[in-house]
């Protein structure tokens, strides 16, 4: 019986992966490394399962302040790229702004957004200016990248603009929509660990940057590793989910999706 295509494409990374922990747990035992400086696996996972009353409930902030943000994120992008698409004006006159945005570290602005925000607003800002950018410029670029002749086509039977950008613009830019989509889930999850961490240097927050950094004022290095496996481990979770919402809308008719 043969295996469904995701599971036959996550062998070779469960395995390397399984090696890796494999090895990390072998040479923590065979040194005696002391946990405080490298704890074993087992001890991560351990610390999981003990400390899950602390790392569970800013587990669920961070998922759903990355998720609010993503979602704000996915609404102003698509709907800035669509006048973007309607006036030039417009794109001359915000797209600088927006690249200011983005090549800002997040890091510098979130002290700022602390000052004039409680801690939660200012994370969800942080993680919104983070995921906002790819969006819009991948949402951008693909209402540009429209066959001419379809457009003058358009023109021909007198299809006004809205008409035009629903019908033909809107369905040819789907595939750079959702490719900024993946780039934007990972990036609003960074974009809310630094703002968090930013968060906990100022004493405030509720999310797992923020037990990081209440572990490591404490020396709790294993509870420090089960907060970064389960950051990791969410960050994963989003980018298969968005891979799998974009497979599912691209099946079919997009090269892209055609290929797997």
């Amino acid at each position: 019986m043969r295996a469904p295509d995701w599971l036959r494409r996550l062998g070779p990374p469960a395995v390397v992966l399984a090696a890796a922990l494999i090895v990390w747990e072998a040479l923590v035992r065979l040194y005696n490394v002391p946990p405080y400086i490298l704890p074993a696996p087992t001890l991560v996972l351990t610390t999981l399962a003990t400390d899950r009353a602390i790392l569970f409930p800013a587990l669920l902030v961070t998922l759903s302040t990355t998720l609010e943000a993503l979602a704000l994120a996915v609404v102003g992008g698509v709907l800035l790229a669509a006048l973007f698409a309607q006036s030039k004006w417009v794109e001359r006159a915000f797209l600088p702004v927006a690249i200011i945005l983005q090549v800002t570290p997040i890091i510098a602005i979130a002290p700022l957004l602390l000052i004039y925000l409680d801690a939660a607003s200012a994370v969800r800002v942080c993680a919104f200016l983070v995921a906002f950018f790819p969006i819009l410029s991948n949402t951008a670029l693909g209402l540009a990248s429209v066959d001419r002749n379809l457009v003058d086509l358009f023109t021909l039977y007198r299809a006004s603009r809205w008409r035009t950008l629903y019908l033909l613009r809107m369905p040819a830019a789907l595939p750079y929509f959702l490719g900024g989509l993946r780039i934007g889930g990972g990036l609003a999850l960074v974009g809310a660990i630094a703002a968090e961490l930013a968060a906990g240097a100022a004493g405030k927050g509720a999310g797992l940057a923020f037990r990081i950094i209440e572990a490591g004022y404490r020396l709790n290095v294993p509870r420090m590793f089960a907060a970064l496996f389960l950051i990791s481990l969410t960050g994963v979770a989003i980018f298969a989910m968005l891979s799998a919402l974009s497979g599912a809308m691209l099946a079919r008719w997009h090269e892209s999706a055609l290929d797997r």
